[in-house]
C-alpha cells in the first residue's frame, strides 16, 4: 500500500494515472498530452510500473501502458475502512445543522 500512495502523491504521476483511465497511451503520447519530455515521463512511468499500477506491453519498438486495476481495487478497499468515520462525521454535522435551524426559525 504504501508503494501505491508514495508513486500517487507525485501529481505527474497522478496526472498520467488520469490519462491511462481513458485507455492504453504510449510513452510518446503520455509525453504530448502532459507537455513533459519523454524522459521524465519514462521515469514517472517506471515508479508506476514498480508499484504495480501500470503495465507496459511492448510492440516493436513501442512501450504501451496500460492501467493495472488491482493496485487500485486494493487502495478503494483500504479507504472504505475510513468511511464509516467520515459517513459518522457527517451524521452529525448534519445533525449540529438541523438544530441551528430550528433555533434559528424559533427566533
Amino acid at each position: 500500500m504504501e508503494k501505491i500512495m508514495s508513486a500517487l502523491a507525485e501529481s505527474n504521476r497522478l496526472n498520467i494515472i488520469e490519462l491511462l483511465r481513458d485507455g492504453p497511451l504510449t510513452v510518446g503520447e503520455v509525453a504530448e498530452q502532459l507537455q513533459l519530455r519523454q524522459p521524465q515521463v519514462s521515469k514517472h512511468l517506471r515508479v508506476l510500473s514498480d508499484a504495480g499500477l501500470v503495465e507496459v506491453e511492448p510492440i516493436a519498438n513501442r512501450r504501451i501502458y496500460k492501467l493495472r486495476p488491482q493496485p487500485l481495487m486494493k487502495l478503494d478497499a483500504w479507504l472504505e475502512s475510513y468511511r464509516h468515520v467520515w459517513e459518522e462525521r457527517f451524521d452529525r454535522l448534519d445533525d449540529y445543522l438541523v438544530k441551528l435551524q430550528e433555533k434559528e426559525e424559533e427566533e
